[in-house]
This record gives C-alpha cells, sequence and structure tokens, in this order.
C-alpha cells in the first residue's frame, strides 16, 4: 500500500495558501481517483481507496505544519509499512514557481513540516514530490508562505498541482524512478541533470 500524504495547516483562514498546496494537491489526486478524504484518524483526515489497481490512503495531517510527522508516524506504525511507500506532496521556496521536483529520498531543507516528518519518522528514505513558490519574495517568509496567490502565480500553480498528481499516480502505477525520469524533465532541461540522484 501506498501512503501519500500532502502538508498544510488545517481551518478556513489557511485553505488558499502557499503552505497548503500539497493539501490543495491532495484533494485534486483524491478527486480523480474518487476517493473521498473524510474520515479523521491518526491526527489526519484520510480517505482510503485505489489509483491503479494498488490500494492507498491518502492523508492530510491535521496538527498544523510544523507538526506534521506526529501524524505520520501514527499511519506509518499503524499500517507497518516502509518509508519507500510513502509519499510526501509539499510547498518548497526552495524551487521555481510552478515547477516540480521528485526525490526517492533527502534531507527536509528549509521546511518545517519536512523537518517535523524526518524527526519523527527516524527517516529520509521516502520519497517526495516539491512544488515550486518560488524565493523571490521580500519581507518576512512566513507570511509569504501562508498567504494567497498573486494573480501571475495562479496559473502555473495549477498546472504545477495538476503534474505533482500525475506524478504522484505515476509513482504508485510505475515505480518512483519512472515518476522523475518522466517528470523532472523540466528541471533538467534547465541544467539541473542531478535530479535522478535523489539527494538534495
Amino acid at each position: 500500500m501506498y501512503i501519500i500524504a500532502g502538508l498544510g495547516n488545517p481551518g478556513k483562514r489557511y485553505e488558499n495558501t502557499r503552505h497548503n498546496i500539497g493539501f490543495i494537491a491532495l484533494d485534486l489526486l483524491a478527486e480523480r481517483n474518487d476517493i473521498k478524504i473524510n474520515k479523521i484518524k491518526h491526527k489526519a483526515l484520510v480517505g482510503e481507496g485505489r489509483i491503479s489497481g494498488q490500494k492507498v490512503l491518502l492523508v492530510k495531517p491535521q496538527t498544523f505544519m510544523n507538526l506534521s510527522g506526529q501524524s505520520l508516524r501514527e499511519v506509518m506504525d499503524y499500517y507497518r509499512e516502509e518509508p519507500e511507500h510513502l509519499v510526501v506532496i509539499y510547498d518548497d521556496i526552495d524551487i521555481p514557481t510552478g515547477t516540480i521536483r521528485i526525490r526517492k529520498k533527502g534531507s527536509a531543507g528549509t521546511h518545517n513540516g519536512m523537518r517535523s516528518i524526518v524527526g519523527d519518522l527516524k527517516s529520509d528514505q521516502f520519497p517526495r514530490i516539491r512544488i515550486g513558490m518560488g524565493s523571490s519574495q521580500k519581507g518576512d517568509l512566513r507570511n509569504f508562505v501562508i498567504g494567497g496567490f498573486s494573480k501571475e502565480e495562479k496559473e502555473p500553480l495549477e498546472e504545477a498541482v495538476r503534474r505533482a498528481v500525475l506524478a504522484a499516480e505515476c509513482i504508485v502505477e510505475k515505480g518512483i524512478d519512472k515518476a522523475m525520469n518522466e517528470y523532472n524533465i523540466r528541471q533538467k532541461a534547465a541544467g539541473e541533470d542531478n535530479d535522478k540522484k535523489g539527494n538534495d
């Protein structure tokens, strides 16, 4: 079974913010595969279903971003899945707006939600799909990530969410290597050809 988690903050206030792009992507993934994310378990909203015939659990931690690991540790312990079967989708200010980057494993980088997950799972050996928010903003970083999308961001981010969802489906159906080959193409074309190595 694959456990696919989208990161974000619960509550209306954060619904359409940059930091909630993981929730937004998970909602689209659920919609495309007719999965209802409506059960409360393990400090999360969860939904069970199938993608390409494979059983999946979609997870939206409700702990607030910085404590995401508490929820995912409960999920992983309960289902006794290996880290390789956890896929995390989240926002990343360190890659360009509207791009996605898929990795097999690696450090948490600057993302507090990922730091929490790596710390609680005591492992960084799980795939992740990062959706770029860019880092050209001025001023307070916290206000940037919990802020809404600008007009200029909306279209590229909608496309990035769509590609992230297709990449998640590809991981389940064909494996992480195939997904990286198919969906990291744009970054490699820009000269970043280390994407396939899976290290941050």
